[in-house]
């Protein structure tokens, strides 16, 4: 009787384990100690550090390196746990300007917005749609049509 109940209560525990997924760039102290402002170039960044997560579109030439570390327990949704940014500035020769660390503290939350933008017109439910087909009209008699063929608005025929 005991086993059962066991099973059952070690098998709640396991679902409630939480999983930890390390996403994006894997933090090197090393490599980036050994950048030098002023001296370092792309090239030389990208060869130590590997390709930036992504890249500043507008603005200034700056280099992101992104990494996150989230956890998830059983069918909740994620919780980012740890974010580090390392935002690598360059000038316009494609030299090292500044780097900068940010994290999770240095974040912003954003609200969207939820309202809808209203469109013109109106949607039609399935049972609208259904009742205002017209199947099986016959090609000979549709709107702006005589019933001869080839005399329909717009075309010719000799």
């Amino acid at each position: 009787m005991r086993t059962p109940i066991l099973l059952l209560f070690s098998g709640l525990l396991l679902g409630c384990t939480p999983v930890v997924n390390q996403r994006g760039y894997l933090p090197d102290p090393i490599g980036e100690a050994s950048i030098k402002v002023g001296e370092d170039t792309k090239t030389t960044v990208q060869g130590r550090l590997g390709d930036p997560s992504t890249q500043a579109t507008f603005g200034v030439d700056v280099w992101y390196y992104i990494s996150s570390v989230e956890k998830q327990i059983s069918f909740f949704d994620p919780r980012v746990e740890n974010r580090s940014i390392l935002a690598i500035h360059f000038d316009k020769d494609g030299k090292v300007q500044n780097l900068r660390h940010y994290s999770l503290k240095d974040g912003h939350v954003v609200a969207f917005e939820t309202r809808e933008t209203p469109a013109k017109g109106r949607e039609l439910t399935f049972l609208q749609q259904l009742l205002n087909a017209s199947p099986g009209v016959p090609l000979g008699n549709l709107p702006g049509q005589n019933g001869q063929p080839g005399q329909g608005p717009g075309r010719s025929y000799p």
